[in-house]
């Protein structure tokens, strides 16, 4: 019987090994995420600082993720992306020894989730460029809907986890259980057996990036892809920020039912990308991408102006189709037009696409503040769709 590709992805047990690691730091990702916007809206009633925690992750892959990229090409990629699991699980353990003694601030929640930004800015040219060297050129479609389903599952797992925690051992007992997550994590690197080789060569890592942005210049798939990601991430992505403060303010909800509505997004980005790792064939792949980001958009809106709880957690599920669709293209389309040998730069240049979202979580937050995080959330979505409209010449070509 002919091997499908989703077959002989699973026969590949490094892949799973990398999977679970992204399925691990996800997770953790997404709890912490939820508890420390519940947590610092508790202590400043403040939109904004809500939105900026969530900045504070994104914002070093605006600086660094171009570095990153050339950088990873000139290390070996399972130590590099064992060092950057320990550094995350080492902020977390401060977290929780900080609360213990009474002397956790909102300054720590912020500085823990730039450093934690720091290692989720080296996810795309580590670990996924790990996965596309171990199953292979013709399967990292596949292979990457597979990631992707992983990463929003634990929206689903990680929202809920952390409002439970949140509601009955405090924000000590959601640190402690990152750092045991974490562990497995480590444990998991370990024992990956495959070797991706450097890059060859010992160019300057200014002259590696040089190299890719000429490359990124002359194709104009990959322009329509970096195009679509910034107005994703200035538009559509921040409105997760927004959650806990319409949940709790316009829909009335306390941290379970916030965890709870949060998850709706990750069970339907979660159900996305299974259909998307069983169905979807590379003549799609263009279609899945840019239909993702206009539904997602749509979405944002609706969830924003509905008062029903019910509703908006529908509008949720949604958002998360849309998304599936756009995070799982959003790298294979990348990785697939890029030369193998440049592949952890290119992926560097989409690093920083994704890394333009803190200006979109600034504008989400000053806004929210001057008229409401329903209105501003509504306002920032029908931008998102002007934005679109307006460059469709560079990104019909993808």
């Amino acid at each position: 019987m002919r091997s499908t590709p989703f077959r002989r992805i699973i026969e590949a047990p490094d892949f799973w090994r990398l999977w679970y690691v992204g399925l691990i730091v996800a997770t953790v990702r997404w709890l912490e995420t939820i508890v420390v916007g519940i947590v610092v809206y508790q202590r400043t009633d403040s939109a904004f600082l809500v939105s900026m925690m969530t900045m504070l992750r994104l914002l070093p892959m605006g600086l660094f993720g171009i570095f990153l990229g050339a950088l990873a090409e000139r290390f070996d990629r399972d130590r590099t992306l064992f060092l950057v699991v320990l550094l995350m699980s080492g902020t977390s353990a401060v977290l929780a020894v900080l609360d213990l003694g009474g002397q956790l601030e909102v300054w720590h929640l912020a500085v823990a989730s730039f450093i934690n930004g720091c290692g989720w800015s080296t996810d795309n040219p580590v670990r996924r460029v790990m996965m596309g060297e171990v199953v292979g050129r013709e399967k990292v479609g596949t292979a990457m809907s597979l990631d992707v389903g992983a990463s929003n599952a634990t929206r689903m797992i990680g929202p809920a986890v952390g409002g439970f925690l949140l509601a009955g051992t405090g924000i000590q007992g959601a640190f402690i259980l990152s750092v045991l997550m974490y562990g497995t994590a480590l444990l998991a690197i370990l024992t990956i057996h495959s070797r991706i080789p450097r890059a060859a060569g010992s160019g300057a890592v200014l002259a590696r990036i040089g190299e890719g942005l000429v490359l990124v210049r002359g194709d104009r798939r990959l322009i329509g892809v970096l195009v679509v990601t910034v107005i994703y991430n200035l538009f559509a992505w921040p409105f997760t920020s927004m959650i806990p403060v319409i949940g709790r303010d316009r829909l009335h909800l306390g941290p379970e039912g916030v965890g709870l509505l949060a998850t709706m997004d990750g069970i339907g980005a979660f159900a996305g990308a299974l259909l998307l790792a069983f169905w979807l064939t590379p003549r799609w792949y263009g279609r899945a991408y840019l239909g993702g980001v206009v539904c997602y958009l749509v979405m944002v809106v609706i969830f924003a102006l509905v008062q029903s709880p019910a509703l908006a957690g529908a509008a949720l599920l949604l958002t998360g189709l849309g998304g599936a669709g756009f995070g799982t293209m959003q790298a294979t389309l990348v990785y697939l037009a890029a030369p193998p040998e440049m592949r952890s730069r290119i992926l560097g240049v989409l690093t920083v696409c994704i890394g333009t979202g803190p200006i979109g979580f600034v504008w989400l937050g000053w806004l929210a503040d001057r008229i409401g995080a329903h209105n501003a959330t509504a306002v920032t979505g029908v931008l998102g769709l002007l934005a679109m409209a307006a460059t469709w010449r560079w990104w019909k070509d993808i």
